[in-house]
């Protein structure tokens, strides 16, 4: 996989964070797929898929929340069980942060931690930056400049290094 210099200095700092991760704790998913609710039969379920067949192991609300369970306890050990959160930046998220929706409590947690990757998708950095200048402070990947097999097939090559 190849990285342009931009992405591979957004890249390259997760990759060092999550291989100390991969290390104490090898049971982890590498990535948590934070997104907002009306995203998940589209964007970020096509993400999801394309994380998945690049052979990332992913934690998906989709597929990992049982019938029946308590979704924001769920929630909170898929957070504590993966290595690296990526973000779906789309306008739906945008406006969930905006208004205090789960997805902003994903984001709040996953900023403490300081491994996460921020991917836009139908939205640019500006538009980030006004409604989160934490998350827009992250290096991210976006689709203006890659489509989104591309990208998640970037993040899935460097979480492939994760086990390494």
């Amino acid at each position: 996989m190849s990285y342009t210099p931009t992405e591979w200095r957004t890249v390259e700092p997760f990759t060092e964070k999550a291989s100390e991760q991969a290390q104490a704790h090898p049971e982890r998913r590498d990535l948590f797929l934070c997104h907002a609710w009306p995203d998940r039969e589209g964007s970020a379920k096509e993400l999801h898929a394309h994380l998945k067949s690049n052979g990332a192991s992913v934690w998906f609300s989709e597929e990992d929340l049982p019938l029946g369970s308590l979704m924001i306890r769920e929630i909170d050990k898929g957070l504590r069980n993966s290595r690296v959160g990526i973000v779906l930046v789309t306008p739906a998220l945008l406006k969930s942060i905006n208004d205090e929706g789960v997805a902003e409590k994903e984001l709040a947690v996953l900023l403490s931690t300081r491994r996460v990757i921020p991917v836009l998708h139908g939205v640019g950095f500006n538009d980030l930056n006004d409604v989160s200048p934490m998350l827009a402070s992250h290096a991210g990947l976006s689709t203006t400049e890659s489509s989104l097999d591309v990208v998640a097939a970037k993040v899935a090559a460097a979480a492939a290094a994760l086990a390494d």
